[in-house]
């Protein structure tokens, strides 16, 4: 069962062509337990991008089983857990960061 913090990718519909992308889970399992789909928030390697307070550039985007440095945006969209492939998982400081980024950009 995926997990909060969990890397994965999916086959990611962009403005001119759907694309495999990694993204990180961001609903609970209680959610996963109930429902058929998962929250996923979008990873970037475009760096350049991230330069909102609510962004957040990966210290260890390589123990997460990404490729090159990737950040975090909160960028939300769900998809079939069955259409997901998990390659890694967050370190604990960058799952906090990102938690953090999340209260910033969502009014709970």
């Amino acid at each position: 069962m995926l997990k909060p913090g969990d890397v994965v990718t999916v086959d990611f519909l962009g403005a001119d062509t759907t694309k495999r992308r990694p993204t990180v889970v961001v609903s609970s399992e209680l959610y996963h337990k109930e429902r058929i789909d998962v929250v996923l928030a979008v990873l970037t390697t475009n760096l350049s991008l991230a330069t909102c307070s609510t962004d957040y550039v990966l210290q260890d985007w390589n123990k997460a089983g990404l490729y090159s440095p990737t950040a975090f945006r909160p960028y939300l969209s769900t998809f079939l857990i069955s259409k997901t492939t998990v390659i890694g998982r967050l370190s604990d400081r960058d799952w906090q960061e990102v938690k953090s980024r999340l209260k910033l950009s969502i009014a709970l």
